[in-house]
C-alpha cells in the first residue's frame, strides 16, 4: 500500500509540473492565479498522501496550514488584482438596450 501511495504522490508532483507550464505561459493574470491554486491544492494532497504513507501526523497539520494560505491568496487576488477582460461592462455600467432614433 505504501508503494501505491508514493506512486500517487509522484503523479501529483507531475501535475504540479504541468501547472508550472501554465504559470509561465498563462496569457492572463487569472490563469496564473488558477495555476497557483493548483499548486496549493496539489501540495495539500501530496502532504496528506505522504502523511498516510509514512504515518506522520504533523504533515496533516502542515497540509491544513497550506489549505488556509491558499484561501487567503485567492481572496487577496480577487480583492486587489482582478482585472476585467476588455469589452466587458463593469457593474457600474449596466448593459441596457440602446434606444435608436
Amino acid at each position: 500500500m505504501t508503494a501505491f501511495l508514493l506512486g500517487v504522490a509522484i503523479f501529483l508532483l507531475a501535475n504540479v509540473a504541468a501547472g508550472l507550464v501554465r504559470v509561465i505561459r498563462g496569457p492572463t493574470q487569472a490563469d496564473r492565479v488558477v495555476a497557483a491554486q493548483l499548486f496549493g491544492t496539489t501540495g495539500v494532497a501530496i502532504l496528506l498522501v505522504l502523511s498516510v504513507a509514512m504515518d506522520a501526523r504533523p504533515l496533516r497539520d502542515v497540509a491544513l496550514i497550506f489549505a488556509l494560505l491558499a484561501v487567503v491568496i485567492s481572496v487577496a487576488f480577487v480583492k486587489r488584482g482582478w482585472v476585467r477582460a476588455p469589452g466587458q461592462p463593469s457593474r457600474a455600467e449596466p448593459s441596457l438596450p440602446r434606444e435608436e432614433p
